[in-house]
């Protein structure tokens, strides 16, 4: 790289924060030069750790002349109103999934970065991730054939990490369907050409004690007739990292183990303000933070999503953290991937050429309203127990 690196401000020192500060830190690129967060300890531990100011409010942040580009990562009900404050004020934008929760606002969201004339991108979804991309050239091809199915699942203990109370409210954002099936809807509609067509639905919420959707099961049917199942479970008990080689989500090697751990530390946070506390110690500036940086680069994969099996006419596709694996008629082989040196680096990747280009990402607004269309219609197909007809999709450009 050449150049002056782009002063970034972080708009929220939270969970995905935490989860980006690796890309951040290791991407020369990148430029921390301010963040806002209403925890005292987190603007503290930011400011120590790069020199740089710390505002209690996101409109100060906006405000702040230093800064090029805002990373939108506060709780998901304050993205729209975070991400037009800073377009407003002409920073470009890379705001946290699910864009949004409504399309509303995501269309809000998407004129004022083109009033502002800056560029919106919305990330980190796994849809970046370096093995879907090259499943999707291989599809690109036209080696296999046209892509005719898509079976996704996965199977973690998201619902039993220490949460906020809203985030167990599917009204402000809650429950795996925003938080998860933004990341899946993303992939398969990145991998099938993008344009839904419908969605039919089930969701699960089977802890009265954790009152959200915790797993859902979709039918997604695109344009030309393909279609995809889409599987999530959050309750803990199965672990399918056991399919990845025990690879977790981020791209480190974990213990089998270890699972189940979340549900017995959860019991030490016996009430709604216990558990906030627990999640606040873990949270950057907290007692118990742990960053999520890369330990050994020797033995880091690429982050995944679970399980993708794409079904095309002439053999099938899986990514894998080191590769995709093709199963033709000539036998099955993995494409490889070398390891990443940066993790989440698309992100960055993305952002940098649609600035320099001024052409709009893949990932941009229009692409994530589309991916949220998707999660608010499963939403209502579980809710009414009726097939759901999709009018906002965009294609794979």
């Amino acid at each position: 790289m050449t150049g002056t690196p782009r002063r970034w401000g972080v708009a929220g020192l939270g969970r995905a924060f935490t989860l980006m500060l690796p890309t951040f830190v290791a991407d020369p690129r990148v430029h921390l030069c301010a963040a806002a967060d209403p925890r005292a300890e987190a603007r503290a531990r930011f400011t120590a750790d790069f020199d740089a100011p710390a505002y209690a409010t996101v409109d100060e942040l906006c405000a702040d002349p230093a800064v090029d580009v805002v990373y939108v990562a506060s709780p998901h009900q304050m993205h729209a109103s975070h991400a037009i404050a800073a377009a407003r004020h002409g920073k470009h934008v890379l705001v946290e999934k699910p864009m949004s929760l409504s399309l509303t606002d995501c269309t809000r969201m998407i004129d004022a970065a083109s009033a502002a004339g800056v560029q919106l991108v919305v990330g980190h979804s796994h849809g970046f991730d370096a093995p879907i991309a090259r499943a999707r050239a291989l599809i690109d091809t036209h080696t296999f054939g046209p892509v005719r199915m898509i079976h996704a699942f996965y199977y973690t203990d998201f619902m039993y990490r220490p949460r906020r109370p809203e985030e167990l409210d599917t009204a402000q954002g809650g429950g795996a369907v925003w938080n998860q099936a933004a990341h899946q809807v993303d992939i398969v509609r990145l991998l099938a050409g993008g344009r839904a067509t419908s969605v039919r639905a089930l969701t699960g919420n089977w802890d009265a004690k954790r009152n959200t959707e915790g797993a859902y099961s979709a039918l997604l049917t695109f344009e030309g007739g393909s279609f995809a199942s889409l599987t999530y479970n959050g309750y803990g008990y199965f672990d399918s990292d056991e399919f990845c080689d025990w690879i977790g989500e981020l791209g480190m090697r974990k213990s089998a183990g270890n699972h189940g751990v979340a549900r017995r530390a959860l019991r030490a946070a016996p009430d709604a303000a216990a558990e906030v506390a627990l999640k606040n110690a873990r949270n950057y500036g907290g007692s118990a933070y742990r960053s999520a940086a890369i330990t050994d680069p020797a033995t880091q994969a690429h982050q995944h999503f679970g399980t993708f099996l794409i079904s095309c006419e002439g053999g099938d596709l899986r990514p894998m953290p080191h590769g995709v694996m093709v199963y033709d008629a000539a036998g099955a082989r993995l494409e490889p991937l070398p390891p990443p040196t940066v993790p989440r680096v698309e992100v960055i990747d993305a952002l940098e050429r649609a600035i320099a280009s001024g052409v709009p990402a893949l990932h941009d607004g229009r692409w994530a309203r589309a991916t949220l269309e998707v999660c608010a219609a499963l939403l209502e197909s579980a809710r009414t127990g009726v097939e759901v007809a999709l009018h906002q999709q965009v294609s794979v450009r």
